[in-house]
């Protein structure tokens, strides 16, 4: 059995999802809430689980893949890093909303540079949208306080 760096990062995310999920069978349910504390992190885990998973069996049994090389691009990882970190560092600053506008508007902007004019709104819709359904879905639905701005009060 020869695995590739996808195989063996793929059966130590798998160990690790299940080493994590297995902690929060211990969460001891509130009597107040219907959902318990390990309700939200068992569906995060579980779902990494099945894909780390899956990352381990397609390259257990897929086919071989080139390997990274001079096509490989370390700056834009980098990059995405760095607009991720701007993005958490500036939640308390600037509010869910706005913060998350700005993410997602700078994260497909590098990801995919819009061209045209129409990418442009194409960015900003999709910032827009993805912004307006995190907070309805979240803050509304599922009734999670998102962080307000410091700065916006927002």
């Amino acid at each position: 059995m020869k695995l590739s760096k996808d195989g063996w990062t793929g059966l130590a995310v798998l160990a690790a999802s299940l080493f994590l999920f297995a902690l929060t069978l211990d969460l001891k349910p509130s009597p107040l809430v219907p959902i318990g504390p390990g309700f939200y992190p068992r569906i995060v885990l579980g779902i990494t689980a099945v894909l780390a998973a899956a990352l381990f069996l397609f390259d257990l049994f897929g086919a071989q893949r080139a390997a990274s090389g001079p096509g490989a691009n370390y700056a834009l990882v980098l990059a995405v890093f760095v607009i991720f970190g701007l993005y958490v560092g500036a939640l308390p600053y600037l509010g869910f909303r706005l913060a998350t506008l700005a993410f997602v508007a700078a994260l497909q902007s590098v990801l995919d540079p819009p061209k045209t004019r129409r990418g442009w709104i194409v960015v900003a819709l999709t910032a827009l949208v993805t912004t307006a359904v995190c907070y309805i879905v979240f803050e509304r639905y599922l009734q999670v306080l998102l962080p307000r701005g410091r700065w916006t009060d927002f």
